[in-house]
């Protein structure tokens, strides 16, 4: 009697460790103005090596990379390289325009607040040795009913225009730049398509897997891809011209870092600068530009509703917005990643000098917390 209870005892367990080592991973970073407050880790990094994740790891920050790179852009305000409302065809070297709008100049301050009438029905992601400009030429790529400036629609597209002008700028390709504006001046071994990481960071990647189990990226073996682009063919980087294809590397939602280098990119915006951005830096930044009144943009089901230059503010108290994530009375500003079945995470509530990074992995399609979020979104971020 005794022998067949050890034995069941022995089988449960060794069901609740089976269970354990499917989980999917993620991680929480609580941090102040200080420092890391907190770490939340479970799951596996790896499910074929069983390699545990943990608060180093670096994971595809999806979207949030377009804060990431809105970083940069400020960074170049800064040092005189370019400036937010000049017409970024004087960069491209041609003509951008709305082809319904043929008058009205995009600019970089358009393009980060998703108010350049640009759109993703020609798609973003644009392999190397194709050209930006022709898919720039599809009047898919356009929202033709309005005018830039009018009106707030939610597009990768505008990132990949970004990356160009900042190519050609500075005469520097993308995740190079990003590597010397972004990431060394804040110590960070993170990155863009894996380009610039280290092969320890690499060694330590979050394979991302779906809901169903099967790999939906990154599955790296502890090895750098064999190539850091977007490609339908070769790998020739070599023959790369600056500003001929900004979306190679990804600048809408590419970057890999791990959630202890979220907290620290996360206190900057704390520490309202940091010594890294100018005071009046962070507030172009974080201010919004534009706000849902009901009639001027699309809110993506109350998903955004207040949006600065690639930062989102929330909670928005108006009808149709649902973009209460921390369910708390404080006022948050960061952003939302979403792709590959990851949800991640920057936020900052600076009135009470404390922030969150998270992500987690194979988040089921339509996973639905209580406000526009996911559930596993609004469990981390209310630590639950």
């Amino acid at each position: 009697m005794l022998d067949r209870m050890i034995r069941t005892a022995l089988a449960a367990f060794a069901l609740l460790l089976s269970g354990c080592a499917t989980r999917p991973a993620e991680v929480r970073v609580g941090f102040d103005a200080t420092g890391v407050t907190s770490v939340t880790a479970r799951g596996l990094a790896d499910r074929t090596t069983k390699r545990r994740v943990n608060a180093d790891a670096p994971v595809r920050l999806a979207s949030i990379s377009k804060l990431v790179t809105a970083l940069g852009v400020m960074r170049l305000v800064e040092a005189g390289k370019i400036t937010l409302d000049r017409d970024v065809s004087d960069w491209l070297g041609y003509r951008l325009r709305n082809p319904a709008f043929p008058d009205t100049p995009i600019t970089l301050r358009l393009l980060l607040s998703h108010r350049s009438s640009l759109a993703d029905g020609a798609d973003y992601v644009i392999p190397l040795g194709k050209s930006l400009k022709d898919v720039l030429a599809d009047p898919r790529a356009w929202d033709q009913r309005h005018a830039p400036g009018t009106w707030f629609a939610y597009t990768n597209l505008n990132f990949p225009v970004i990356a160009g002008v900042l190519e050609k700028a500075t005469g520097e390709r993308f995740d190079r730049l990003m590597t010397r504006i972004v990431f060394q001046p804040l110590g960070l071994d993170a990155c863009f398509n894996w380009s610039g990481c280290s092969p320890a960071k690499i060694a330590r990647h979050v394979v991302l897997y779906r809901a169903t189990g099967e790999v939906a990226l990154d599955d790296l073996h502890g090895q750098p891809p064999p190539c850091p682009v977007n490609t339908s063919g070769g790998c020739d980087l070599a023959s790369y011209r600056l500003g001929d294809n900004g979306a190679i590397f990804s600048p809408q939602g590419g970057v890999r870092a791990s959630m202890r280098d979220l907290a620290r990119i996360g206190r900057v915006f704390l520490k309202n600068g940091d010594g890294f951005l100018s005071p009046a830096s962070m507030a172009t930044l974080t201010t919004p530009v534009w706000t849902y009144d009901g009639t001027n943009g699309d809110t993506s089901h109350g998903f955004y509703c207040r949006y600065g230059l690639a930062t989102q503010t929330l909670p928005t108290p108006a009808n149709g917005c649902a973009d209460d994530l921390f369910g708390d009375d404080a006022t948050w500003v960061g952003h939302a990643g979403e792709a590959y079945a990851v949800r991640s995470g920057l936020w900052i509530d600076r009135a009470k000098g404390r922030g969150v990074a998270f992500f987690a992995t194979a988040v089921p399609d339509g996973s639905k917390g209580r406000s526009a979020f996911s559930r596993e979104e609004e469990r981390l971020a209310r630590n639950r």
